[in-house]
């Protein structure tokens, strides 16, 4: 039977040659990955922003595919029914009855490309799966796959024809990360590559990539959640988050710029991904520096600025950066 040790060690290696393969195929997003990859083993849902061409599909894609899960994309439009995200009820004339056909949200990976293109039904029905864990269908009510994971992207430049996400929803994800445009040098890499992926396309050869199990899944997630966290450090974690609701307590500008703060949902988010990116550093233990490097992208969409702060220019990550300083580390 094989030690802890041995097992650690084993899944440290192989979600380390994991980020190496992402990385070499997604340049100039190390960001992006690293949160993907946060996201996988905390156990939540993932909303990536950018403009058009930042790779952010093909991450999700690149990441899929190197799981032993099932995958797939919906392209979210104006015209989507709730039905074609979770399936319905056929007519079977030979047995005289109804049967459920499942849709595409019964898939352990789910990538809802422009997910802000779908009206309030669909996203209505995106709720309960990416909250509950079940789909509902009439009277009946499914369970989804134990690995279940909702990886969104949504595009900040066209809003004609867009349907704004509900805070509600919002809320359900783990992170809302944004990207940006890569430097010069992973351009560079990125013409390099697309070059070589031409040649593939017209010569196929085979790749060896490595393929993480549903099993190491669950078992780093298990991992991540012994890791020591200092009693100190998680009630700084707290006061970031009660910051964030009672911000006076810091600073009376800030009050007036704060509508509404973080939800528990926020603290838990944030304990499950500063442990992660320890994790994924190699280290049996939370840092500060966990806290603070997670902090924007875990509340930036859960600390809403009053209508005054839009005006003078505030957004949820101008707010969050300054809860960040204030609040003094332990």
């Amino acid at each position: 039977m094989e030690s802890q040790a041995t097992v650690s060690s084993h899944l440290h290696h192989t979600f380390r040659r994991l980020g190496e393969e992402l990385a070499g195929e997604i340049v100039g997003q190390a960001m992006l990955i690293e949160r993907l990859m946060i996201a996988l083993l905390a156990d939540g849902h993932l909303l990536v922003e950018g403009a058009p061409g930042l790779a952010k599909t093909n991450a999700v894609r690149a990441l899929a595919a190197r799981l032993d899960a099932d995958f797939a994309r919906v392209q979210f439009t104006p015209d989507l029914l709730p039905a074609d995200l979770t399936g319905t009820e056929v007519w079977r004339p030979q047995q005289g009855q109804f049967e459920f056909q499942s849709g595409p949200i019964f898939h352990s990976i789910l990538l809802a490309d422009e997910i802000n293109r779908a009206p309030a039904k669909v996203q209505s029905a995106l709720l309960e799966a990416m909250g509950e864990r079940q789909v509902t269908v009439g009277r009946q009510t499914y369970p989804l796959p134990a690995l279940f994971m909702v990886m969104a992207t949504q595009n900040p430049i066209e809003q004609e024809g867009t349907f704004p996400l509900p805070e509600a929803q919002l809320d359900r994800f783990l992170m809302h990360v944004r990207i940006g445009y890569p430097q010069v040098e992973a351009e560079t890499e990125i013409l390099r590559l697309a070059r070589e992926r031409a040649r593939e396309a017209m010569q196929p050869q085979p790749r060896t990539t490595v393929r993480i199990s549903q099993g190491d899944v669950f078992a780093a997630r298990r991992a991540v959640l012994d890791l020591h966290m200092a009693p100190t450090l998680e009630r700084y974690l707290i006061e970031l988050v009660l910051a964030s609701r009672d911000p006076a307590r810091y600073d009376a500008g800030l009050a007036r710029r704060i509508a509404w703060g973080a939800s528990p949902r926020g603290s838990i988010a944030l304990e499950r991904c500063a442990r992660a990116r320890a994790w994924l550093a190699g280290r049996d233990f939370v840092t500060p520096e966990d806290v603070r490097a997670v902090a924007v992208d875990v509340l930036r969409h859960r600390v809403l600025p009053s209508f005054e702060a839009t005006a003078e220019g505030w957004d949820g990550e101008r707010l969050v950066n300054e809860l960040v300083r204030l609040v003094p580390l332990p």
